[in-house]
């Protein structure tokens, strides 16, 4: 293995801005498509959504780095789930987990219309930023949140694009909460009354 291929496999790591385990690095695997969402988006979310954190029932959609699963744990959600399709990523995602002792979060290894289909109870708050290049994925997720009656009422749901494109709210029980754009991306809260 050349210094470059072992430099592209060493993993990255990001931390963990607050809550119990503020400060605390998570490895992440350097795999194409694999972008953990920037402290700095991080840090503005969990503001916005400092009230609604503890206490709440988590789904992350789309882990990948698992950023944003675990700063929820990190800061009082009562469950979180993560939900990935990639087993280097679940492999990943168990690791930090087991590290940090993380016993409120449970690991879901499949795609998420299969974890969608079979999921029960509702949620809190839903983080939903699939591959920017499945635009379809980020309104059909939303859409099935909705028909499978997946969202507590008040739920918060975080949604993440390129700032090229629109993200239109296609039920009339969505509204937006908050919006901002950073470089090329567009991140958002929606709120399901």
């Amino acid at each position: 293995m050349s210094s470059k291929q072992a430099k592209a496999a060493r993993p990255s790591a990001i931390r963990i801005i607050g809550g119990r385990w503020r400060g605390s690095r998570l490895a992440v695997l350097d795999k194409p498509g694999l972008r953990p969402t920037p402290d700095r988006v991080r840090e503005t979310l969990f503001n916005w959504l400092a009230v609604d954190i503890p206490g709440a029932r988590v789904l992350d959609c789309f882990s990948g780095a698992g950023g944003l699963g675990f700063e929820a744990a990190s800061r009082e959600a009562r469950a979180v789930v993560m939900v990935d399709r990639d087993h280097e990523i679940i492999a990943q995602l168990r690791a930090n987990a087991e590290r940090l002792q993380a016993d409120d979060i449970e690991i879901q290894h499949c795609d998420i219309m299969q974890y969608l289909g079979q999921a029960s109870g509702c949620f809190d708050v839903v983080f939903i930023d699939p591959p920017y290049a499945d635009q379809a994925l980020r309104s059909l997720t939303l859409q099935r949140l909705i028909e499978r009656d997946l969202l507590c009422p008040g739920a918060r749901i975080y949604l993440e694009w390129p700032s090229a494109e629109d993200m239109p709210l296609e039920d009339a029980g969505l509204h937006w909460v908050r919006q901002k754009t950073a470089g090329q991306v567009t991140y958002a809260i929606a709120q399901w009354q």
